[in-house]
C-alpha cells in the first residue's frame, strides 16, 4: 500500500506499529534518503513537513589548519611529489629524539 498515489501531487505512505512511516520510494530516490539518515519532522497547520536532516559529527570535521593540509597534500600529490608510508615512516623515525634510559 506504501507509495500508492492519493492525487498527483501526493503520494501514501503508511504508520507501523511502532510509530515507524513508510515514505514511498519515488520520494526517498529525488531526496536522496536513505536508510539511516536522519529527517526532520516540524507541524505545519494541519499536517507535518517531514524533509532531510543531514547531521554532521563534530568530532569528523577538520580544522582550518588540517583542511590546509590535506589540500596541500593533494596537490603535491597531483605534482608527482609524494612519499611511501615506509618513507615517511624511516624519515619519523630519524628525527625523533633516542630515549634515554632513567638511571638510579
Amino acid at each position: 500500500m506504501a507509495g500508492r498515489t492519493a492525487t498527483s501531487e501526493e503520494q501514501i505512505g503508511r504508520v507501523g506499529q511502532r510509530r515507524q512511516v513508510v515514505i514511498p520510494r519515488k520520494m526517498l530516490e529525488t531526496l536522496k534518503i536513505q536508510e539511516g539518515d536522519f529527517v526532520a519532522f516540524s507541524e505545519q497547520g494541519n499536517g507535518v513537513l517531514i524533509k532531510p536532516k543531514r547531521v554532521v559529527d563534530p568530532d569528523d570535521t577538520l580544522t582550518r589548519e588540517e583542511s590546509a593540509l590535506i589540500t596541500k597534500a593533494r596537490r603535491e600529490m597531483r605534482e608527482g611529489k609524494h612519499v611511501t608510508l615506509a618513507q615517511l615512516e624511516h624519515e619519523m623515525a630519524r628525527k625523533r629524539p633516542p630515549r634515554r634510559r632513567k638511571t638510579t
